[in-house]
């Protein structure tokens, strides 16, 4: 199993300033990289200082000047805010400027707050529209001479321009949950993007039955990749790790007042959440933290992280973003990078 670091810039007051964010990233993306990880994902956010990663492909292409080793990735781009033949040629260009380096996960995007703003005020089933046609138009643009009638794009014959320096194009990651995502995926010759969230090993189980599914209904597509995507951090010990659970019980809480979008907005920021209001989201509690994300000491980190390679996913990547502090995100890090990724050497 493989190892890869997801992370945006997450800001959760005004006294933290963009460039201090971006300065931290880019800090955590040089150590993943210099400690041997397999990748670098890093989404597509508007309008929310919460996760703030307005083009991916922007970030990905400085990051390819700092970042020598990683493949760097889309995690996500979020298919319904894109024309495909722009996204097609900004990718190829991204691939250029990364050697090569560049894959692409496409998702259908998650808060309302971003559809109202960007597309129209859509809804989540009209948005898996937008990205079950997207997804099959990106390779026919990088072979070239394409011309295309569906119901949410229409354009003449057209060709990527320039063309991605992969052989043979990007790879593509679809972000599936449902079993109807993951089929989609697989037969359409793309690697698989999953994230239980809060949801814990129960969901990863799950997740994986409906890949290898998938994968056994379409015998003629060749072997594709699955992503697990979790919340985690190695700590010094038990006490330690406690605080972490803390901290991504706080993290979750936002996470869902963003999701709900009920809340007032103002300069970008949600309105902060009291704690009577994060004690109303018990299933966020730290001891369900503890239990559902990739949490603990180096020892325990190892045993979960076992049990995932056995089921049979290819990647694990730790999302980092946690409303912790700088220097426990990288003192996370630097414990699974020097004392949990050995144990997978």
């Amino acid at each position: 199993m493989k190892f890869s670091l997801f992370v945006h810039m997450e800001r959760l007051n005004a006294q933290q300033s963009h460039l201090e964010l971006y300065h931290e990233m880019i800090d955590l993306c040089e150590m993943a990289d210099k400690g041997g990880m397999h990748a670098i994902w890093t989404g597509e956010h508007h309008g929310m200082d919460f996760t703030i990663a307005p083009n991916p492909f922007i970030t990905i292409a400085d990051l390819a000047h700092r970042v020598k080793h990683a493949r760097l990735g889309t995690g996500t781009v979020v298919a319904p805010f894109w024309n495909p033949i722009k996204l097609a040629g900004e990718a190829a260009m991204t691939d250029i400027i990364t050697g090569g380096r560049l894959d692409i996960g496409i998702a259908r995007g998650a808060y309302n707050y971003e559809y109202q703003r960007l597309a129209n005020n859509m809804d989540a089933m009209t948005a898996g529209s937008h990205l079950r046609e997207m997804v099959p138009i990106l390779p026919k643009l990088w072979a070239g001479d394409y011309a295309h009638e569906g119901k949410h794009w229409n354009f003449p014959s057209t060709t990527s321009s320039p063309k991605p320096l992969q052989h043979g194009g990007i790879p593509i990651w679809v972000a599936a949950r449902d079993p109807m995502s993951h089929d989609f995926a697989i037969s359409n010759n793309c690697h698989v993007q999953v994230t239980p969230l809060h949801l814990g090993d129960p969901e990863v189980a799950v997740l994986m039955e409906r890949f290898k599914t998938a994968s056994a209904a379409h015998p003629e597509i060749e072997k594709r990749k699955i992503m697990l995507l979790m919340h985690g951090f190695v700590g010094a010990d038990a006490a330690d790790c406690r605080k972490a659970a803390e901290d991504l019980r706080r993290f979750y809480c936002y996470f869902a007042a963003w999701f709900k979008n009920e809340l007032p907005v103002k300069q970008a920021l949600i309105q902060e959440l009291s704690d009577a209001d994060m004690a109303a989201m018990p299933h966020y509690a730290a001891d369900k933290m503890l239990e559902n994300t990739v949490t603990g000491t180096p020892e325990e980190v190892i045993r979960r992280l076992k049990t995932y390679e056995a089921m049979g996913y290819d990647e694990f990547s730790l999302w980092i973003d946690s409303g912790m502090t700088t220097e426990r995100k990288k003192a996370s890090l630097r414990r699974f990078i020097d004392h949990v990724m050995p144990a997978f050497a």
